[in-house]
């Protein structure tokens, strides 16, 4: 017994160390208590801080980083319908044809505009490079700016090197070789309508050469175009061998023989028109396989297409005057030595054509083909005989 209690005498503390061990709940509370004051001493040093800087910094500079987390998103929301409805700021885009006549076709199912729009008149200039009549049309647009758009088809080759100041710096577009007669002639007029057709403010669209000059100032030629109930593109039925002699029945059964028209390449065209050219994918096969010279499909695609699609839209002539009375192929070409008053007089005598069903004299709005030496003697005349 003895032996017993001085063993657990012995064994005391050791059992007090043990059971302090295996039980350390007591102590920690008090372990937690000053961990939880450590913390809100330090948050609330935080807030003080925080205090002090805004009070004398401002919040922005205490948190930089939210402006430009949110800028970006306002911005979106309060840009949406602009992202739409300006043009394209850079026409040099990476689109294939493919994919350009696709974007080019997409068309808004409610008429009516939810922004104030200006119709503009797009002028297309399909070139094989310079533009050496170009002081005439830099004058032509001056102070006309929201009334027109222009674009550029050249050679992919050619570098432009107009003026930032120039109407047409930076108004090429993407462009691949075109030869005449061919339907990559076609392909290049498409590609300037569908370029256009980016631009939801431009209603009509005419096609120029590097050899076409105005007949008249901007504000006539816009009147004249707009107020038009037509669109000015020949389509003519020609029974003869440079007509229906060029027409191939393999084109049955979407072109018939009946409906094959021929025209000028140059014209004039609304937005449903040129709707139509870009997207149409029933007709350009035909055209592409079948109508190869001597057949110009140039001359036949567009006036066959849009005949059979939407005849009672076009006026059908051109308003781009020619002169063929030399013969040929082509027509004249006019030089330096060509441009004369009587010469001018004689361009601009009134011819007789109709115009919203009325009779007219005044036919023509555009003329061609003007050598690059006529530029001086037609800019010394153009204030007194074109009206700017």
């Amino acid at each position: 017994m003895q032996s017993r209690v001085v063993e657990m005498e012995e064994n005391k503390d050791p059992l007090v160390v043990v059971g302090r061990t295996n039980h350390p709940t007591r102590a920690l509370p008090q372990r937690l208590l000053q961990l939880l004051m450590l913390f809100l001493f330090l948050c609330f040093t935080f807030s003080v801080a925080s205090i002090y800087m805004i009070k004398y910094f401002g919040f922005h500079s205490i948190v930089p980083s939210v402006k430009p987390s949110l800028q970006p998103c306002i911005e979106e929301e309060s840009n949406k319908l602009e992202r739409w409805i300006n043009p394209p700021s850079n026409l040099m885009h990476t689109m294939s044809d493919k994919e350009l006549l696709w974007r080019a076709s997409m068309v808004p199912r409610i008429k009516k505009y939810p922004f104030k729009r200006v119709p503009k008149i797009a002028f297309m200039f399909l070139t094989k490079g310079p533009l050496p009549l170009a002081p005439i049309w830099e004058r032509f647009f001056k102070g006309n700016q929201g009334r027109y758009s222009i674009y550029i088809h050249s050679l992919p080759s050619f570098e432009a090197d107009f003026p930032s100041s120039s109407v047409f710096y930076k108004r090429q577009i993407p462009s691949q070789v075109t030869e005449w007669g061919k339907m990559s002639m076609c392909d290049a007029e498409r590609r300037l309508i569908a370029n256009a057709l980016l631009d939801i403010s431009n209603e009509w669209f005419v096609l120029l050469s590097e050899s076409c000059i105005p007949l008249y100032n901007f504000n006539v030629i816009y009147k004249y175009i707009s107020q038009s109930k037509h669109s000015f593109i020949g389509a003519f039925d020609d029974p003869g061998p440079y007509g229906r002699g060029r027409y191939d029945e393999n084109m049955l059964p979407e072109v018939n023989i009946t409906d094959w028209r021929k025209g000028s390449q140059w014209f004039e065209i609304n937005r449903k028109l040129a709707l139509y050219i870009v997207e149409d994918t029933k007709f350009y096969p035909k055209f592409a396989e079948f109508c190869k010279p001597a057949c110009y499909v140039d001359e036949h695609y567009f006036p066959t297409m849009l005949t059979i699609q939407a005849s009672n839209l076009l006026a059908n002539r051109s308003i781009t005057w020619v002169d063929w009375s030399r013969g040929g192929a082509h027509p004249a070409t006019f030089g330096k030595s060509d441009i004369t008053e009587e010469f001018m007089k004689r361009m601009l005598a009134g011819g007789n054509c109709t115009y919203n069903e009325r009779n007219i004299s005044m036919c023509f709005l555009f003329a061609r083909k003007f050598a690059p030496s006529a530029l001086e003697p037609l800019f010394l005349l153009a204030p007194t005989y074109l009206g700017f």
